[in-house]
C-alpha cells in the first residue's frame, strides 16, 4: 500500500471518540486570561487616579437617543454631541420628524459637530432606515435579543458601526455587557498588548471581550469605557504618549519598552 494511504487509514483507525476529544481539549485548557487581572488592576487604578463616573441622565440613556448622539458624534467632545442631540429634539419635537427634515436644515442645526455634512446625511439615513424598518424610531425589539444579534441589528443600518452599536446596548438602559471602543480606547488596548497592534473597532472587540472580567456589569463596562477614554485624552495621547505618568505604565508593552 502506497504510504499515504497507509497513513491516511492509520488516522482514521485511530480518530477519537467524543470523550477523548473531550478530555483532550480540558488537557489545553490554558487557565484564566492574564489579560483579565489586567483588566482589573487598570481599573482600580484609573478610579484612584480619575475618581468615579457617574452614568448619564436617564432621559441620555434612551437608546434611541443613545444611537443619535452616537451617529452626529464622530471626533466631537460628548458634552457637545449630547447638546446638539437635545437641541434636535427641542426643535423637531421627535426622531420621527428629524428623519424627515431636509438635509440642509440638519447641516445647519449640527454646525457644532466636526463633520457637520456627514453627521446630517448619516444621522437621516440612519432614522430613515429605522422607520422604514420599524414604522418609528423605536429600538424597544432589541429588549428581547441577545447582545451580539441586536448589535448585528443595529449595524446593518446606515452609518452604524461596533461602536455605535456597542454604546447603544451598553451606555443606554439596555445595560449589556458589550465595550465601546472609541480611537482613546482602542489605542491604550493596542500600546498595552491586549488586541493585536493594527486591529480594527470590529477586531478589536472580538479580541478584547473574552477577557473582560465576568462579574463586570453593564455599568461597569461604561465606567471603564469612559476611565479609558480620560486616560487617553490625558497620557496615551495619539502623539506622544506620557507614558512615565501614565498609571498604566508599569504592565504596558510600550511604556515598559518607552521606559527602557
Amino acid at each position: 500500500m502506497h504510504f499515504a494511504m497507509k497513513r491516511a487509514a492509520a488516522i482514521s483507525a485511530k480518530s477519537p471518540s467524543k470523550s477523548e476529544t473531550s478530555a483532550a481539549v480540558n488537557l489545553l485548557d490554558l487557565g484564566p486570561d492574564p489579560r483579565t487581572e489586567t483588566l482589573r488592576v487598570l481599573q482600580a487604578l484609573l478610579v484612584q487616579r480619575f475618581g468615579r463616573i457617574e452614568r448619564a441622565a436617564a432621559e441620555w440613556r434612551r437608546p434611541e437617543w443613545v444611537l443619535v448622539q452616537g451617529v452626529i458624534g464622530a471626533r466631537t467632545k460628548s458634552e457637545v454631541s449630547n447638546a446638539a442631540t437635545d437641541r434636535l429634539l427641542k426643535r423637531y419635537g421627535s426622531f420621527e420628524a428629524v428623519a424627515e427634515a431636509p438635509l440642509e436644515e440638519l447641516q445647519a442645526e449640527l454646525a457644532t459637530q466636526t463633520y457637520l455634512n456627514v453627521a446630517a446625511e448619516r444621522l437621516k439615513a440612519s432614522l430613515s432606515a429605522l422607520v422604514e424598518r420599524r414604522g418609528t424610531v423605536d429600538l424597544s425589539h432589541l429588549v428581547k435579543m441577545d447582545t451580539l444579534s441586536a448589535m448585528q441589528w443595529l449595524e446593518q443600518l446606515p452609518g452604524i458601526g461596533r461602536k455605535i452599536a456597542a454604546g447603544v446596548m451598553n451606555a443606554s438602559t439596555l445595560d449589556r455587557r458589550a465595550i465601546v471602543l472609541d480611537s482613546h480606547h482602542t489605542r491604550i488596548l493596542q500600546r498595552m498588548g491586549l488586541v493585536p497592534p493594527k486591529a480594527n473597532t470590529d477586531k478589536a472587540f472580538s479580541a478584547i471581550m473574552p477577557a473582560m472580567p465576568e462579574e463586570w456589569s453593564g455599568a461597569d463596562f461604561d465606567e471603564h469605557h469612559l476611565l479609558m477614554k480620560k486616560l487617553g485624552q490625558t497620557w496615551c495621547r495619539p502623539a506622544a504618549p506620557q507614558c512615565a505618568a501614565c498609571p498604566a505604565e508599569s504592565f504596558c508593552k510600550t511604556g515598559m519598552a518607552r521606559a527602557e
